[in-house]
Order: structure tokens, then sequence, then C-alpha cells
């Protein structure tokens, strides 16, 4: 973990994962591909847990009065079972089938949306299963590859929140999941002590990019906004598609 190559990719993941906690959460799922050219997609995952974890608290500070209980409550339980299942079946699932997994949902979704002209969908209420279901599975591919934002924004997107309360919920949301994967990733080693000291570093980029984050939720109309998200989700889950059979293959 040196050499100028390494550095800017990871201070680029750093920003990113800081942008994402400002608001704009697709952003930060390019951070583990983007560090993934300097080594292994799990060595990059967990160097990159304790960034999000502090990234996290000030993110939580920046909307600490945008978010929405309703969905919290609703997803939580299924967000825990999800990185339950995540740590147990850690050394028998394929990185890459679950990638591709969760390129194939997101683009599905993605897809449909634009097909009825994104964001102008009528909102929908929360439900329970749907939010234990869909929690269970964006807790799982977190923990897995920090890609928990397409299978959340499956149930999320169409319920219709205004862009700082959906801002604020998905930050305190994955605030809650990258809490709980802290233990399982240390007993996995996918946390020690010399990539928590790389971490440390990054993490001042990161902290100075949430506000870019949230600056740029403020600015860009909610209408945009929402339009942004889910051509960037569509784009994101096509290179997941990509990059999940490429490593089936590999």
């Amino acid at each position: 973990m040196d050499g100028l190559f390494f550095w800017t990719l990871a201070t680029l993941s750093a920003v990113l994962v800081g942008m994402g906690k400002g608001g704009m959460p697709v952003v930060a799922m390019l951070s583990v591909p983007i560090l993934s050219l300097a080594m292994s997609p799990v060595a990059a995952a967990g160097l990159l847990l304790p960034i999000y974890v502090c990234s996290d608290m000030f993110g939580m500070w920046a909307y600490r009065r945008d978010y929405d209980v309703r969905v919290m409550l609703l997803m939580a339980p299924g967000l825990a079972l999800g990185i339950g299942l995540g740590w147990a079946t850690a050394h028998y699932v394929s990185d890459d089938l679950v990638t591709a997994l969760v390129g194939s949902i997101g683009a599905a979704f993605a897809a449909s949306l634009l097909a009825r002209k994104g964001a102008q969908v009528a909102a929908k209420q929360p439900k329970a299963f749907g939010g234990w279901f869909w929690g269970m599975v964006a807790g799982f591919t977190s923990f897995v590859s920090h890609a928990g934002g397409p299978p959340y924004q499956v149930y999320v997107l169409p319920l219709g929140l205004r862009k700082k309360v959906y801002a604020g919920t998905t930050t305190f949301l994955f605030a809650y999941v990258n809490i709980l994967k802290l233990a399982p990733y240390w007993a996995l080693g996918q946390i020690n002590i010399a990539n928590l000291k790389v971490a440390g570093l990054l993490m001042i980029p990161a902290s100075c990019a949430v506000f870019l984050g949230v600056y740029l939720v403020k600015v860009i109309p909610e209408k945009l906004f929402f339009i942004v998200i889910i051509w960037a989700l569509l784009l994101l889950s096509l290179r997941l598609i990509w990059q999940g059979v490429v490593g089936l293959i590999a």
C-alpha cells in the first residue's frame, strides 16, 4: 500500500466515500471498484470500511434533521440479518456472483424507472415485507463489497422521499450498516492495524468531501437530483455486471 498510483486511487476513493455520505450514495459505490485497480477487492473493502464509518459521523450531523424514521425502522432488522448472512457465508459465496447479481437487480430497476420517465412515478407507502426483504439483500451485498445501494434503492426510490430526506435516511441507515460490519470484518482479517493506519490518513479528504456532497444535494434541483441518481445507478449496475461476469469467467 504505497506508491503514487495507490495513493492517487485511494484518495479518489476516499473522496467518493465522503461525497456519498454527504448525500450522493451511488457515488460512494465507485470507491471499491476504483481502489481494486491497485489492490484486491476484498482488501479494498476492508481498507475503506473505517473511512465509511468516519464519514458517516459527519454525514449524520449534516442530515440530523432530515430522515424518515418509518423507512429506517422497517429496513434495520433486514439489514442486520443480511450482514449476518454475509458473515456466515463469507467463505462459501462467490464475490463475483454476488457482484453480478447486484448489478442485474440495479440495472433492471433503473431501466424500469427510466422507462416510466425516471422520477415521475407515483409515490408508494413503505411496506414491512419489502423493507425486511430489500434490507436483507442490501445488508448482504453491502457486507460482500459495499454494494448495498442498488437493493436499497429498489425499496426506497419508489417512496417519493424529498431529496434531503432521501439523502439523510440513506446516510443514517448505512451508518448503522457500517458499524455492524466492523466486528465481522475484523474477525475475518479484512481490517487490521496496517490498513487502519492508511485509513486514518484517508479519513481527512473523505471527511472534507462529505460537505461537498451536502452542498451538491442543496444546489441540484430535486427532479434533476433523482434523474442523476437513477442514471448513475444504471451505469454503475452495468459496471458491476461486467466486473462480476469477468471475475466468474477468469
